[in-house]
């Protein structure tokens, strides 16, 4: 086994050998992996050979159809992967720079942050630097942070969903995420006043896909409430279908109150009196552990943190 060590591997290591790592991950495939990389197939072999020999230890599992990464080559290729997003990071802001440009940021926001939070600190950046290129995901927290370990997120706004990932993230709090129980206008729950368990069970539900962090608070909540969950379901990640099916039939929802306050204010959607309760949640910056912010990343939180205080000091 090769004896390695940083100075060992900086000395060898090249960004086309991650490359080759990163495609192999992805195809799985010698043939195909050459023909991405516009390379002969006897090359790609020859590469991979000598990426292995200097490691001391098989990347890939050679199988008649198929070249899954083995165990130690899991690793290998999530290096590869993070790197090369990072590289890609870095060439895209200094070919904004060289064009003029302010550089590109990448943000990440749960379905609360992208109703309010990040749009009103995007007008704000875009008002100080007018060329920045901006890219926001939305998604799930356990999605972004996903990306964020990947290097694909310069900063996401999230929650934890697991005491764990405290040791993995830094977290700057910005503002609780309170969730209701919302039907439209014309459901005959909507002037109801105080709705039982049971009758909450007689109707549809649209809800969060199983396995995401708010679908388990509101399963929580059910069992806590001594009642099973309903069964009588559609799940969706999308906010604009959750929107549009809850408003069109006689459906109950349950929302983060930040997306549903405009359709709340116009009469749309009304807020069910329920026995239910789920204790909001603070959402915040979360940024790699021990990672400082630079540029139009750190300036972006310091507009997110000062909104957030404006709008404390109101409440």
């Amino acid at each position: 086994m090769s004896d390695l060590s940083f100075s060992h591997v900086c000395n060898w290591l090249k960004f086309r050998h991650l490359l080759l790592i990163d495609t192999l991950g992805r195809t799985r495939n010698m043939h195909l992996a050459a023909q991405q990389m516009n390379l002969s197939q006897p090359a790609i072999s020859k590469m991979l050979k000598e990426i292995e020999s200097l490691l001391g230890f098989a990347l890939f599992e050679r199988q008649p159809r198929s070249m899954p990464p083995t165990a130690l080559g899991e690793q290998v290729l999530r290096y590869a992967q993070v790197a090369l997003n990072d590289a890609r990071n870095f060439v895209d802001q200094i070919g904004s720079l060289r064009q003029g440009g302010h550089g590109h940021l990448k943000v990440g926001g749960i379905f609360a942050a992208t109703a309010v939070a990040l749009p009103d600190a995007i007008v704000q950046i875009k008002q100080r630097w007018p060329l920045l290129s901006i890219e926001v995901v939305e998604q799930t927290s356990d999605h972004l942070m996903e990306m964020l370990d990947d290097k694909i997120l310069h900063l996401a706004v999230a929650r934890f969903t697991d005491e764990a990932q405290r040791q993995r993230f830094d977290f700057q709090a910005l503002a609780p995420e309170p969730f209701c129980f919302v039907v439209n206008q014309q459901h005959p729950l909507c002037d109801h006043g105080p709705v039982t368990l049971q009758q909450l069970l007689e109707w549809p539900w649209i809800l969060y896909p199983k396995g995401t962090p708010i679908r388990g608070r509101m399963e929580r909540a059910f069992a806590e409430a001594g009642v099973g969950v309903p069964r009588n379901t559609i799940d969706t990640i999308s906010m604009q279908t959750f929107l549009k099916v809850l408003q069109g039939g006689p459906m109950i929802g349950m929302l983060p109150q930040a997306m549903v306050e405009p359709h709340l204010a116009s009469g749309v959607l009304r807020i069910l009196d329920t026995p239910l309760h789920l204790a909001p949640q603070d959402y915040g910056i979360l940024t790699r552990k021990g990672e400082v912010l630079s540029g139009a990343a750190l300036e972006f939180a310091q507009i997110l943190l000062a909104d957030a205080q404006k709008a404390r000091e109101i409440r």
